[in-house]
């Protein structure tokens, strides 16, 4: 199986788009956002030292589209209990991104 950044040294990139790619961990998908996904509204994990600007200009050159408006908010930490162990559930950053009405981000292929 191969490493994705061997995959990634691999092609010809600069370091501002690995930084990019790095930077959007993953789409968030719960009914809540899958409810966005109409209004044009996407939601991904990001790092946690994102700031606005770096995601809108990140969303941009993955996906190839415009952006209007980031919106990010950082998960609270909550503690979990299994039996008699206490622990944290990990803490990400969501970014919530809205496009321009004539773009979109194909998350699912049509099968």
């Amino acid at each position: 199986m191969k490493n994705a950044f061997s995959i990634i040294n691999k092609l010809d990139m600069s370091f501002e788009q690995k930084a990019s790619i790095d930077l959007v961990k993953y789409p968030l998908l719960t009914e809540k956002t899958i409810k966005l996904i109409e209004q044009n509204q996407y939601s991904f994990a990001v790092d946690a030292n994102a700031t606005k600007t770096s995601v809108k200009a990140a969303i941009e050159k993955l996906f190839d589209v415009k952006v209007t408006a980031v919106n990010t908010l950082s998960q609270a930490v909550k503690k979990r209990r299994v039996g008699k162990f206490i622990g944290k559930k990990t803490q990400y950053k969501r970014a919530i991104v809205t496009l321009a009405p004539e773009d979109s981000i194909t998350l699912f292929e049509d099968v």
